[in-house]
């Protein structure tokens, strides 16, 4: 029988992925190219045997078992492999991401179990480390998220715009773009002088030129970079000064919040804007390549329900 053709489309990596036994290879592929270890901390042994009856493996070095899945954002999960890599496929390529609600109808899984498993694959979606930092043309700009005061409850709108007016209470994030190349971005706690130009120089390299607005705390750049900017109050564009491209993300990011996600609380921003910085650093890459590079990262990660909702222990 002919070897299957590896997936173009969300269909056909559907149909690609249905056996289980398919799964657990394609992914013992990228996770063991040279062989099966063992993923236990300090063993690491390569005198292993698999059990077929159960789909796992014995380490005869620290005599534990194991299956494809520990070590791995899929470890201690009963959903199966063959649910799991469409999922990622699904949100690697839908440009204005998937809500819980859509992946638990598609999978036919709760919409807990569908949140869950979105969070642990926003966690391998996340760049760890960059290997060089943003040079050429650099846009940098800051921007908020948070829902209109006048949509919410009495008692949180008095909360909100509590000790001032518009972006009073909303979850700040900085972003730093490279012209016709990659956007970093993450939340930071203020807008002060001290935070924004500690992101930019921790993303850009020095010489660079630099283009923001006219906030009064990007003044100093200009020791390091070649700042110039451009002020909102008159004009968008100054010949090649603008901030227009890094607009156009926080657009996209925020349409995905408002028509997808509906709302995003703080303490998880960073991971949706992992989501959305990732497809977009890889936009010129196909949807089977972004898939398996999103594999590849799912391995030595791990994200918890309890991790996630704010209540993993802290004892040692």
């Amino acid at each position: 029988m002919a070897e299957k053709r590896f997936p173009t489309s969300l269909l056909e990596a559907v149909r690609y992925f249905e056996d289980p036994d398919v799964c657990r290879d394609f992914v013992v592929s990228l996770r063991w190219p040279n062989g099966v270890t063992c993923p236990r901390e300090g063993c690491g042994s390569d005198r292993v045997a698999f059990v077929e009856s159960r789909k796992i493996w014995r380490c005869n070095g620290c005599r534990k078992q194991f299956s494809v899945k520990v070590g791995t954002i899929f470890e201690d999960s009963p959903i199966g492999l063959e649910k799991w890599l469409p999922a990622i496929w699904m949100l690697t390529s839908a440009k204005q991401g998937v809500s819980s609600y859509q992946l638990s109808r598609a999978l036919g899984i709760t919409q807990k179990s569908a949140w869950h498993m979105e969070h642990r694959i926003r966690v391998a979606m996340r760049t760890e480390s960059f290997n060089k930092p943003l040079d050429g043309e650099v846009e940098a700009d800051e921007s908020f998220f948070g829902g209109k005061a006048k949509n919410m409850h009495y008692y949180k709108k008095l909360e909100r715009t509590k000790g001032g007016r518009g972006a009073a209470g909303k979850a700040i994030v900085m972003g730093v773009l490279q012209r016709g190349g990659d956007v970093r971005a993450n939340t930071i706690p203020d807008t002060r002088r001290r935070t924004l130009q500690s992101e930019v120089r921790k993303h850009v390299a020095p010489g660079s030129a630099v283009y923001t607005d006219a906030l009064p705390s990007y003044r100093g750049l200009s020791d390091d970079y070649l700042h110039e900017f451009v002020d909102h109050t008159y004009e968008y564009v100054n010949g090649r000064v603008s901030t227009n491209s890094l607009e156009g993300f926080w657009s996209l990011v925020k349409r995905s919040v408002d028509g997808t996600y509906h709302s995003v609380e703080p303490v998880h921003l960073d991971r949706y804007l992992d989501e959305f910085t990732r497809r977009f650093n890889t936009r010129k890459l196909s949807d089977a390549q972004r898939f398996v590079l999103t594999v590849s990262s799912a391995i030595g990660r791990r994200l918890t329900y309890k991790e996630l909702i704010g209540q993993a222990s802290t004892a040692p």
